[in-house]
């Protein structure tokens, strides 16, 4: 397998699979249609790809050397979970277009990304795959790479959910997607507080 195939299938397998951004997408997605949910996906994936930069040009050395401040980023993520799965649970599932609901926007996804501790643990598992030399060419490719690849895997995230928009025509199946969403998003910020 050549090395940019081996980073294509690691960016992948670590953007498709669920997680609170996905999620998020999925949720945008159903409540407000594909092209809504792209702001979050946009904001996301570059709010991805300057993390995994920064980390490739040495930003995961200072983080090692101040343990209490990695710790306060796990937390803080976790906090910024629970809100949200919170957010969702509290929703009363009404579309209509006079509703004032807060679509989740490019920044939320951009500091998403920096309170997900899953993004971190792939962040940092893929830069000390594929550039823990920190050759600067390496880790621009890699970045570059991974950037398109998560941009798609959110995108395909938020197109699943309006896909899901026209059977969510009644306020009781919008609740339970919520709901449902709101229970992932606590059972991801549970598992990453154990790993």
């Amino acid at each position: 397998m050549t090395p940019y195939l081996s980073m294509a299938a690691f960016a992948l397998a670590s953007s498709i699979t669920p997680g609170p951004v996905n999620l998020v997408a999925l949720n945008t997605g159903a409540r407000f249609g594909f092209l809504a949910s792209l702001r979050h996906v946009s904001g996301a994936t570059l709010g991805f790809t300057l993390l995994l930069l920064l980390i490739g040009l040495g930003l995961y050395e200072l983080l090692a050397r101040a343990p209490a401040l990695m710790w306060a980023i796990q937390w803080g993520g976790v906090a910024f979970l629970l809100y949200m799965a919170y957010r969702l649970a509290r929703d009363d599932g009404r579309l209509g277009a006079d509703r004032a609901i807060a679509r989740p926007s490019f920044w939320t996804g951009a500091l998403m990304q920096w309170l997900n501790p899953k993004a971190w643990l792939a962040s940092v598992a893929g830069m000390g795959l594929y550039a823990a030399d920190g050759e600067v060419t390496r880790v621009w490719t890699f970045a570059a790479l991974y950037f398109v690849i998560c941009y798609l895997s959110l995108a395909c995230w938020g197109w699943t959910g309006s896909a899901l928009r026209r059977h969510m025509g009644n306020a009781g199946r919008v609740r339970l997607l919520n709901r449902l969403m709101a229970a992932l998003l606590v059972a991801s910020a549970v598992y990453l507080l154990e790993s």
